[in-house]
């Protein structure tokens, strides 16, 4: 049975500030240099995550977890869990 996220129970604005804070203070310090890159899924209610290289994986095993988790997804090493748009390393600007 797969569990699916629950509805925002905050703004987006305050989504964003717990989701961060639980990262730069809780998670971060713990982290090595082999975890650059994966995703770390929270939980900005309990504080719960769970970090993999597949989002999916991460995901779930959260939401195995804390099925009424308020899911906040980071990517480690980057401000950004995706970046659209031209490359550096391409040489483009």
């Amino acid at each position: 049975m797969k569990m699916t996220a629950q509805q925002p129970r905050y703004s987006k604005e305050e989504f964003a500030r717990r989701g961060d804070d639980i990262y730069e203070h809780t998670i971060r310090p713990q982290l090595a240099g082999e975890d650059d890159g994966k995703f770390v899924m929270i939980d900005i209610e309990t504080g719960a995550y769970e970090i993999d290289s597949d989002e999916m994986t991460a995901s779930d095993r959260l939401l195995a977890r804390c099925p009424e988790a308020q899911v906040w997804m980071m990517r480690v090493g980057s401000r950004y869990v995706r970046r659209f748009g031209a490359s550096h390393s391409l040489g483009l600007a």
